[in-house]
Parts: structure tokens; C-alpha cells; sequence
């Protein structure tokens, strides 16, 4: 750990000033949530569309003791910080040159979160921004919305993070996608499991995140009527492309396979109870689940078990996208409009 006053000088990333014709200007996002760091790097194909030249993600666990202390432990931040050099060493070989980052649950609400913003920004050079939940909610919209299957009128975004689930009802306009209505619930992975204890059973887990989303049922049926067979389900996080892969009995996780795959909910529920009626030893065994995600994935099944039998939709659409795509097609835009 650097030594408090230390005048240790700041890591400055090198962007090369202008792009080729040929290449483009390179894009970056990364996602700093209370379980995961990831980073998408890219350049825009066609008008709307973009190419993944790099990506990388890894469990920090950034979140681990939060609900109990207030506050992010030592081990948490040095854990990330690690992760973020690697983001940062990615960045510069990409030769990036538009990149936006951001820090969601965790960091907003531990009293320490600035720390890990101002070391990130000494010691990595990247430059994390706090985000509110209504923006995470939004960046996840925009991201996912090119997802949402078109013999559809809308479908129900979510995304199962560490330390909150994002909810976007998202409905055809006029050939346009409109949120409907959006919510952060204040539960995830982490903190499920935290809040009841790792080792509780799966119905456990299920039941506490049943209670959690009945508000949000009828708070959104304020907004209007959601049509389960005019509707799919739209999910992206670790919970739902774990469980695609699992379903798809990929023997290792591939982001090209599951990224856009469809499937039958009732086929999932019950890869659902398939995993909850395993060890920790077999849900490790599983190459999608392995030792990373042995622990988290009970409660992320609960709370997509959860997210089903209110909104009981006949087929689930998975995107491994989300915040970072949307943070990719805002800079994007944004690059665009300056020229």
C-alpha cells in the first residue's frame, strides 16, 4: 500500500493523439460493481453498431463485509486496484482513446469510497466516476435495448449486481424503445448473501427475494399493465449468462455464444433447481460456475427465480452487454456529434 504523503508520481495512461483513418478512434468502458470489475474496449462498425477489440473481467469482490462495517476493507480495495492495473495496462496497448469508468453500489454507499476513487486515479491513472442509481439504470437501458426482440412490444430489463438489482420496463414508441418505469432494489448477490449468510439454503435466499420485489410489482403497475406474453424478459449480469452457459452446457463460459441467446424460462427454472440442489463442491464442477462463482450463484438464481414469478414471461433473451455497452454507444455518439 502506498505510504500516506508518499510523493509517489501518478500513472499517466498513453492515448496517441489521432487515430488511423483505417482503425478508428478506440473506445473503453469500464464497470466497477460491488462483485465484479470489467472493462470492454471497442471501435464503431456500420451506424450504429461497434466491434469488441478487447475485454476483461475478474471477481474483486469490492463489496465483501459492506453491509456489516459501512465501509470497504483493505484486502477489497487492494483487490480491485490490482484488477484496475490491468484495466489500465489494456487501455494503453488498445491505444484508447475515449474512455469513461465508473464505480456503482458499493462505492456509493461505503464512507470510504472516495479513497478507492483517489488511489484508482494516483495509482492506475483511470479516473472512476460515482454513479446514481437512476444513471446505472439508464447506462443498462441503453446498452441492452438493441436486445429486445422485435415480434415483441417491450420486455423487462434486469440486471443482478452485487450490491443492487436494476429493473427498466422498456416499450416500443412509435419504433423507438421508452422506459416505461426503472428502479434500483436495494439487493444483490453480495448482499443477499450477506444479509442471511452464505452457507443458507436456496429457499431461503428465494424467499427473502420474493419479499423484496413485491413493492416494485405494484409500484410499476402504477406506470401501466405489463403484458407477460407481449413482454420478454431481458437480462444481463453474471447470474443469467452463468445460467445460459450452463444451460447451453458450454464446458466454458463463451461471451459470443451467450450474448443475444434466447431461452425458454420454465427451461431455466429449472437449471435453477438444478444448481440449488447441489453441493458447493458440484456447483464449483460446473465449468460456467467454477470456484469464482460457487458461493454467489444460489442467491443470484433466487433473486432471477425471484424477478420470474412476478413478471412471469414465457422466454428470457441473455446479454452479456449492459453498462458497458451503453457507456460505449454514448462516447460513441458523443465523438460523433463533436466532428
Amino acid at each position: 500500500m502506498q505510504a500516506q504523503g508518499s510523493k509517489k508520481k501518478p500513472r499517466r495512461l498513453r492515448r496517441r493523439a489521432k487515430s488511423s483513418a483505417q482503425d478508428g478512434p478506440v473506445f473503453a468502458a469500464i464497470d466497477l460493481g460491488t462483485n465484479n470489475c470489467r472493462l470492454l474496449i471497442a471501435r464503431r462498425t456500420g451506424a450504429d453498431g461497434l466491434r469488441v477489440a478487447d475485454s476483461f473481467s475478474r471477481v474483486v469482490r469490492l463489496g465483501e463485509g459492506l453491509a456489516q462495517t459501512g465501509a470497504l476493507s483493505d484486502a477489497a480495495i487492494e483487490r480491485t486496484l490490482a484488477a484496475l492495473k490491468v484495466c489500465a495496462e489494456r487501455l494503453e496497448r488498445n491505444r484508447v482513446s475515449h474512455i469513461r469508468a465508473i464505480a456503482t453500489e458499493a462505492c456509493r454507499h461505503a464512507r470510504n469510497g472516495q479513497v478507492l476513487i483517489e488511489r484508482a486515479k494516483a495509482e492506475t491513472g483511470i479516473a472512476l466516476e460515482i454513479v446514481s442509481s437512476d444513471e446505472e439504470a439508464r447506462l443498462a437501458a441503453l446498452g441492452c435495448a438493441p436486445l429486445i426482440g422485435r415480434r415483441y412490444e417491450g420486455a423487462l430489463v434486469f440486471d443482478i449486481g452485487g450490491g443492487s438489482t436494476e429493473l427498466i420496463w422498456m416499450r416500443r414508441a412509435e419504433g423507438e424503445m421508452e422506459t416505461v418505469f426503472s428502479t434500483s432494489v436495494k439487493t444483490g448477490v453480495v448482499t443477499l448473501s450477506e444479509t442471511l449468510g452464505a452457507n443458507r439454503p436456496y429457499k431461503e435466499f428465494l424467499d427473502n427475494a420474493m419479499s423484496r420485489f413485491d413493492r416494485v410489482r405494484r409500484e410499476m403497475a402504477k406506470a401501466g399493465a405489463f403484458d407477460n406474453t407481449g413482454n420478454h424478459l431481458l437480462g444481463t449480469s453474471g447470474t443469467v449468462t452463468t445460467l445460459a452457459g450452463v444451460a447451453m452446457g458450454l464446458p466454458r463460459y463463451e461471451r459470443r455464444r451467450v450474448d443475444a441467446s434466447w431461452h425458454d424460462c420454465a427451461g431455466m427454472l429449472g437449471i435453477v433447481e438444478r444448481i440449488a440442489g447441489l453441493s458447493r463442491a458440484g456447483r464449483a464442477s460446473i465449468g460456467c460456475i467454477g470456484e469464482e462463482r460457487a458461493d454467489l450463484v444460489l442467491p443470484g438464481c433466487a433473486i432471477f427465480a425471484a424477478i420470474h414469478a412476478h413478471w412471469p414471461c414465457a422466454e428470457l433473451r441473455v446479454a452479456d452487454r449492459g453498462l458497458r455497452d451503453g457507456m460505449l454507444r454514448e462516447l460513441m455518439a458523443k465523438a460523433e456529434g463533436s466532428k
